[in-house]
């Protein structure tokens, strides 16, 4: 019996000295190592975060523009209208209200450079994953056209 306790304290003294470690500080206190620490850091605030592509900065003006909002929702309905309804999730996200949740130049660059978006973009990479991997297809827009779609977001 008294084998069986000291080899029961033994097993259970290596389990936990295996779990502990070897990344201690001087100080005793342990510190995630550095592959760790990434896991922890902080997503980047959609608002702020323009993604990867042509587009560094974009600032909406205050007065939408009609005659381009009109433009947009054409191209919007031969080009996008497969996979997104301008007011309910499809098989990609709904449009509407997409400038509380994203920065502008991050959608112009979504819309301009999907490829790109989902393999460096946290977030597009986390609605790929949302949206069951389905990719958002390159539809070969200019940025003009990629802009007029916006105008039109502006008016769902």
């Amino acid at each position: 019996m008294k084998i069986n306790q000291r080899l029961l304290t033994v097993t259970i003294v290596a389990g936990a000295l295996a779990c502990g470690g070897g990344n201690e500080a001087a100080d005793g206190n342990q510190e995630p190592k550095a592959e760790a620490q990434s896991m922890y850091q902080k997503a980047p605030d959609p608002m702020e975060n323009p993604g990867i592509g042509p587009v560094k900065e974009l600032t909406l003006p205050a007065e939408i523009d009609q005659e381009m909002a009109k433009r947009g929702e054409e191209v919007y309905v031969l080009k996008c209208t497969a996979c997104h309804k301008p007011t309910e999730k499809y098989i990609g996200p709904s449009p509407q209200g997409i400038f509380e949740r994203r920065n502008p130049a991050w959608v112009m660059n979504m819309i301009l450079n999907p490829e790109g978006m989902v393999v460096e973009d946290p977030i597009a990479k986390k609605l790929l994953m949302e949206y069951n991997g389905s990719p958002m297809a390159n539809q070969g827009l200019t940025e003009d056209e990629a802009r007029a779609i916006l105008e039109y977001f502006r008016t769902i």
